[in-house]
């Protein structure tokens, strides 16, 4: 995106992600409450792919941003979250580094995936770290069939104030994220493959030819 403008829509996606991210999604046999669902949610070692609606609310209240695309998610630490509509953009982590091309400049930015993560939905989701260290959690009840949990950063330098995360029948299916602009997002996950093979080579991350290559 030219360096500004990469720099300004590329912060944007980190916020909303974050997350992370990824958005992930991984069975279990469903719980009565939330916490119990994501405790075991973080504990499950198995993939899942599947794609994803994301929806960006402003305060302002302009008319929402709506992207579309795909995912791929293995614990610890490596997934695939791809950007399809409207902006393509790709996000990896490798369980080692943490990708993200901008294809429409041909720009990737790299660092290291621990720092990448740190208190945000990615680390949740990614993750391999007690989620009390990070953050306080709490029953979320029940809203839409679902069953919520809310989840707030303990590091005041997080990028995002809180998050709510909506299970039913073992299976995370949204997540509303509320960043330190007053900005929600909602992400969707529809199409999902439980306990997904996914290939190894899904997670790794060649820069293109000719590509700018920052952090690295």
């Amino acid at each position: 995106m030219a360096t500004v403008i990469f720099q300004s829509r590329w912060a944007t996606r980190r916020r909303q992600l974050a997350l992370a991210l990824a958005a992930a999604i991984f069975p279990w046999t469903a719980s009565a409450d939330g916490l119990s669902q994501l405790q075991r949610f973080v504990e499950d070692r198995r993939g899942a792919e599947g794609s994803f609606i994301q929806t960006v609310q402003a305060r302002s209240g302009r008319k929402p941003q709506v992207s579309e695309g795909r995912f791929a998610f293995q614990r610890p630490g490596r997934f695939r979250w791809d950007y399809l509509k409207p902006y393509p953009q790709l996000l990896v982590g490798d369980g080692h580094k943490l990708w993200s091309w901008d294809k429409d400049l041909n720009q990737v930015t790299v660092k290291p995936l621990g720092d990448a993560l740190g208190a945000t939905p990615a680390a949740i989701l990614a993750g391999d770290q007690p989620l009390d260290r990070n953050f306080i959690l709490a029953e979320g009840g029940q809203r839409d069939g679902l069953e919520w949990v809310d989840a707030r950063p303990r590091s005041a330098e997080a990028s995002f104030q809180s998050m709510r995360l909506g299970f039913a029948d073992g299976v995370l299916q949204r997540m509303e994220l509320t960043d330190n602009f007053g900005q929600t997002t909602e992400l969707v996950f529809t199409r999902l493959t439980r306990n997904a093979q996914i290939d190894p080579a899904t997670f790794r991350f060649v820069p293109p030819p000719g590509a700018d290559v920052i952090g690295q």
